[in-house]
């Protein structure tokens, strides 16, 4: 048996860099840097059932932008040696060119059995009604993929594998066998093989920096319920912790890579589990940088917490500000407030974090927007700030509340730097003043 797993290349519509002004333009930020753990994890759940190989087309296009596109880059590796089974992680950024890619496959080798998974596969599994798709995994997928590839390896049928969605006479339809229980930050929990991506490891860096940089998850889901965020939809709110145990396990597997970003949705929940995690990073001698996600009201309540943290090797904290308003906060669904804000940063500043501050521009701003989120920004400076577009992503409830204003469907906008809804400003106009937020930092104000 042989299995082939993709990740697709990242979306090339960024509105927000198009019209960025020159002095903003160079922190526009125009990819995610890091492996798909989610891939290197259904790698490491089939690799004692089948011959794994794989294509990372984001490293892939970062080292030869000159590569064939994604279609007939697939398409000659499945003819020169047909898989029996590809395998394509999915968000909605990426769905029009995981479907391109399974096409692809199809026509290359008609035989091979198509199977879609990931974030958009979870959320939105009406998407996949194609007949260029045969299977989807949605939701924590790793031992239903084993146990489908063990079934598809012995001639069986998908339908021994509950949780899964198969094309049957034309159309996806639920698979009849039992749902596997699964605990997949427990113990069902699989160490990504990072070695799979050694061909594309130089592509993982950030900053100019040169060291690569991993993600890492010690935990899953989110306990916050932003209406505009995916992640906690993605489990249906619940909130799962690693054991300290396996997240130093992970760490000393992690030689390669100079920087860990902690890919949680908000790394610091537990306070106590924290400290935990701290003393064995001190006890087993583990040296790194680490970048992470922490809410600024809990760095102004935990102040000797980040201080520890700076002192393991925190260089860079990602924070979601969202907006100075009480009522788009409320809408947003965001617990916080201005004396939280100011409280935090002046921690993250006294113990020499870097941090980047993340705002969201609604389409319906207008000038005053701009300037008060401008004043804003300029008044709580932090050493980088990102500024998006707020964006109705599919399977959120945001999505329901705006779908009336969505004038454009094309999932390949839906990455937070494009507008799909319908804008007071003109269009162009939105896209000039957000872009220009951008140039905001360090208590620098450009903002006309």
């Amino acid at each position: 048996m042989k299995v082939l797993l993709v990740n697709p290349p990242r979306s090339p519509h960024n509105a927000l860099r198009d019209h960025a002004p020159p002095e903003a333009l160079r922190y526009v930020h125009t990819r995610l840097v890091g492996p798909p753990l989610g891939l290197l994890t259904m790698a490491v759940a089939v690799r004692d059932d089948a011959e794994v190989s794989f294509i990372d087309l984001k490293g892939e296009y970062d080292l030869h932008p000159d590569a064939p596109i994604p279609a007939d880059f697939v398409r000659a590796r499945v003819l020169e040696d047909p898989p029996d089974v590809v395998g394509v992680t999915f968000i909605a950024s990426e769905f029009p060119y995981g479907m391109e890619i399974f096409r692809a496959v199809k026509a290359a080798s008609p035989s091979t059995v198509t199977v879609a998974g990931g974030l958009h596969a979870t959320l939105c599994p009406g998407d996949f009604d194609d007949p260029a798709v045969d299977i989807l995994v949605p939701g924590d997928g790793a031992a239903a993929f084993r146990a489908l590839v063990r079934a598809l390896a012995s001639g069986g049928s998908p339908d021994s594998v509950g949780g899964l969605l198969v094309r049957d006479g034309g159309r996806l339809r639920p698979t009849t066998g039992p749902i596997l229980p699964v605990d997949p930050a427990g113990r069902d929990f699989l160490v990504p093989d990072r070695s799979y991506l050694r061909p594309w490891l130089s592509t993982y860096t950030v900053g100019g920096d040169p060291r690569p940089v991993t993600y890492l998850f010690t935990s899953l889901g989110c306990t916050s319920r932003c209406s505009f965020c995916s992640i906690w939809p993605q489990r249906g709110g619940a909130y799962l912790q690693r054991d300290v145990d396996s997240v130093i396990d992970e760490l000393r597997t992690l030689g390669e890579y100079h920087v860990v970003r902690f890919a949680d949705a908000n790394t610091v929940v537990d306070v106590p589990w924290t400290n935990r995690l701290l003393d064995r990073i001190q006890t087993e001698g583990i040296h790194q940088s680490y970048v992470m996600d922490m809410r600024l009201d809990t760095a102004a309540r935990h102040p000797e917490l980040v201080a520890r943290l700076a002192r393991a090797g925190l260089k860079v904290v990602i924070t979601g500000i969202e907006s100075p308003r009480a009522s788009e906060l409320k809408r947003y669904n965001k617990a916080l407030d201005t004396r939280a804000i100011t409280e935090g940063l002046k921690v993250f500043q006294d113990n020499g974090i870097l941090l980047r501050a993340n705002y969201v521009v609604d389409p319906d701003y207008g000038p005053d927007d701009f300037a008060a989120l401008g004043d804003f920004a300029a008044a709580h400076a932090t050493a980088y700030a990102g500024y998006t577009v707020l964006t109705p992503m599919p399977g959120t409830g945001l999505y329901q509340e705006m779908r009336d204003s969505i004038i454009d469907f094309d999932l390949a906008k839906y990455n937070f730097f494009n507008c799909v809804t319908k804008t007071r400003m003109p269009l162009e106009k939105f896209y000039e003043e957000t872009g220009r937020l951008w140039a905001i930092r360090a208590g620098e104000h450009v903002i006309s």
